[in-house]
């Protein structure tokens, strides 16, 4: 990465305050910043680093105002700190900016590639996949018959991705993913083993969906598993076979949600939280970390937290009580003791 402050004032439509000419080559915290590196100052309890800084271009708000000599060269923008996440934003879009197919990736004759494609050494394309324009495949990954990948997307490294799976457009995937693999179908049988469910369904991805890495999605026994348009998922999560989960719901790690779940609109579920099959979870509900839901929770904008999981102000009280729970255990007895003296 090299940019001049010019370069970089065009991009935010910002002010240049010093060198025009002034170039960086990487980014780092404005108190650790060397020569030949972008900062920015959005927090105020930061300002002191500012004439200290060795950083060759510090990205300002615009009301900012120095009280002493400054060395570097300021971009002044209305918010520093969403001015660095556009530079941050143009350069990640360069670095990724690759086109090609290697010619150690192996690509099926009945694929139909897009245009600007770029597929890494050591992919394995099946047959009857569609590849949209713009799509980039990191090397090491599988893509298995009669899937569809769209527009723009991205598969990192190392992703499995079974037959007749559907992933909409601009979707990101990260290393480890794997989509497809078959639902915990098993039918138990009367000599206290277990038969195996084919599992026939598939995995449909809607558009702008980005997955953590290592995160596992099941194929429906029978229809589809979805994750809806703008859904965001952490690392380490595990999806059953036919849940669905909403558009822009966000879901952090370790979180594990089990057969035939419905999850609604704009839902927010914390680390570590395991949810029973076959229920419903309305729009907008929030779950705390390492909660459990075992049941319907069909108010929308609810708030739980707990295991089992209930309405978080109860919780907070409840928990109250619990940790005063041996002073109150210590008060009965002697309370009782008192009594049978009487008695």
């Amino acid at each position: 990465m090299k940019f001049t402050a010019k370069q970089i004032s065009e991009i935010l439509k910002g002010q240049v305050e010093g060198d025009p000419e002034a170039s960086i080559h990487t980014v780092s915290r404005i108190e650790e910043a060397t020569e030949g590196a972008l900062s920015f100052l959005a927090n105020p309890r930061y300002t002191q680093f500012i004439y200290s800084t060795g950083a060759s271009i510090v990205i300002v708000n615009e009301d900012f105002k120095p009280e002493k000599e400054i060395q570097p060269t300021l971009i002044r923008v209305p918010d520093a700190y969403s001015g660095l996440a556009k530079v941050l934003e143009a350069y990640d879009q360069m670095k990724k900016n690759r086109k090609g197919i290697s010619g150690k990736a192996h690509v099926s004759e009945q694929a139909t590639i897009g245009k600007d494609v770029y597929i890494g050494e050591f992919v394995v394309i099946e047959d009857n996949v569609i590849i949209g324009d713009r799509v980039k495949i990191y090397p090491n990954t599988y893509i298995g018959n009669n899937s569809h990948i769209g527009d723009g997307t991205t598969i990192y490294s190392g992703v499995r991705i079974y037959s007749d799976t559907r992933i909409g457009k601009s979707c990101t995937l990260h290393s480890g993913i794997v989509l497809g693999s078959d639902g915990f179908g098993f039918a138990p049988q009367q000599n206290n083993n277990y038969k195996k469910v084919s599992q026939i369904g598939n995995v449909m991805l809607e558009d702008n969906v980005e997955i953590g890495a290592n995160t596992t999605i099941d194929r429906a026994t029978l229809g589809s598993t979805i994750i809806r348009k703008g859904a965001k998922l952490d690392n380490l999560i595990q999806i059953a076979h036919n849940v669905e989960i909403g558009e822009n719901t966000v879901i952090a790690a370790q979180v594990g949600i089990s057969g035939s779940t419905k999850i609604g609109r704009n839902c927010m579920i914390g680390g570590q939280v395991g949810i029973t099959g076959h229920l419903k979870i309305a729009d907008e509900v929030k779950i705390g970390a390492q909660s459990g839901i075992s049941s319907n929770i069909l108010q929308q904008g609810r708030i739980v937290l707990g295991s089992p999981a209930f309405d978080i102000s109860k919780y907070k009280k409840s928990y109250v009580h619990f940790r005063n729970l041996e002073k109150l255990v210590e008060r009965i007895e002697q309370l009782e003791k008192k009594l049978s003296d009487k008695g």
